[in-house]
């Protein structure tokens, strides 16, 4: 078992010789091996940079003008010296609207959404959706506190109602 770097041909004990398409000695026009465990590294960083570059893309996709920018990436380089996405993130709004529980009622919809957009959601896209969930109820409950505050406020007949001790001034006259 030994390792020829004047040709970038890789022995292995088992005599299984893979071709590289990277020039990893530096002379020109050499191609060098990979070990069966190498080519079986590749590929699982190949899969999981495809899985994790769809997962976030999802997430851009639903969260809209939510996102701040594009997704963040962790990289890991593989035995072919590329890099590979093996992590990685989405910056999104999740902030209330003030004073304006019905776009934060939207605003919370739409950050689930975001958060549930990929086929397998990661435990912290669960706990971003649950929080939206949150900021939607609370947002729910100011609207029905803010609903009924309104209709106290106007009789039956949809005439104004002025507590007792307020005073009236007609200005139309």
């Amino acid at each position: 078992m030994g390792k020829l770097e004047s040709t970038g041909i890789h022995y292995t004990s088992d005599a299984h010789i893979y071709p590289r398409t990277d020039n990893t000695n530096g002379v020109p026009g050499t191609t060098a091996t990979y070990t069966p465990e190498e080519k079986a590294r590749i590929e699982k960083l190949k899969a999981r940079d495809q899985e994790v570059r769809t997962h976030e893309q999802a997430h851009m996709r639903a969260a809209g003008a939510l996102a701040s920018g594009g997704p963040n990436y962790t990289f890991e380089t593989g035995p072919d010296k590329k890099q590979y996405a093996v992590d990685g993130d989405v910056q999104i709004d999740t902030s209330k609207v003030p004073n304006d529980p019905e776009k934060t009622i939207a605003k919370a919809q739409q950050i689930q959404k975001a958060a549930l957009a990929p086929a397998d959601p990661s435990p912290q896209d669960r706990k971003v959706a649950a929080q939206a969930r949150q900021m939607e109820m609370e947002a729910r409950n100011a609207l029905r506190k803010q609903q009924e505050e309104n209709q106290t406020l106007y009789s039956a007949n949809g005439q104004r109602q002025f507590p007792p001790g307020d005073i009236l001034i007609d200005v139309t006259a």
